[in-house]
């Protein structure tokens, strides 16, 4: 399978050369790395090629690297189950960069995109619905950014005096994420019982 794979890969950098960045196969996947403008083209290249017919998207997600100046990574699944071959391709996306929406050459990215939209704010120009799926419409911040935190920035609940569900901001009764890591034993100075006893034998 990997020699396939590889034949693949080779097949698609040489086809596409001006899409594809980077393509290789580790642990038995084949990973392409391409051109964000030119992602609609290509994908749908991958559906309409002889040798490729990957005619299945499997799933849209994304990763966040807050250190990196292109911030996201956009992640595709694709299945042929005319070839039995998978792959996955990828594209570098800056934070507040638009990435093309793949709605038009395949209808189910619909919800996909809206999803990665809800949970990492990247928005896909060209979507015919651009809005949350997961979340809240009032919902505040993207979940799977790294810099969002653990505890969210609201909190919902039922109040029985109202009758209704209410929005509040969150309110902790510690700051838990300030640890001194300090034993509370040192540098205090404690008395214990029977220490008088030394005290008086002085």
């Amino acid at each position: 399978m990997s020699e396939a794979l590889q034949e693949l890969a080779t097949y698609i950098a040489q086809k596409q050369s001006t899409a594809v960045i980077w393509a290789e196969v580790a642990h038995g996947e084949l990973n392409l790395t391409v051109q964000l403008a030119a992602l609609p083209d290509f994908i749908a290249w991958l559906r309409a090629d002889p040798a490729c017919r990957f005619s299945t998207l499997v799933d849209i997600t994304a990763v966040d690297y807050p250190e990196r100046p292109e911030r996201f990574d956009m992640v595709y699944h694709f299945l042929s189950m005319y070839r039995n071959h998978r792959i996955r391709v990828k594209a570098a996306v800056a934070e507040g960069a638009m990435v093309p929406t793949l709605t038009g050459v395949h209808p189910t990215a619909n919800w996909f995109e809206r999803e990665v939209f809800d949970m990492f704010g990247i928005i896909f120009s060209g979507h015919p619905d651009m809005r949350r799926i997961l979340t809240d419409y009032g919902f505040r911040g993207h979940p799977l950014r790294k810099d969002f935190p653990t505890t969210g920035y609201t909190e919902v609940r039922y109040d029985e005096a109202e009758k209704r569900v209410v929005y509040e901001p969150v309110k902790l009764v510690q700051d838990y994420r300030q640890f001194d890591f300090l034993s509370p034993w040192e540098g205090a100075k404690y008395i214990l019982p029977g220490d008088e006893k030394k005290e008086a034998g002085k």
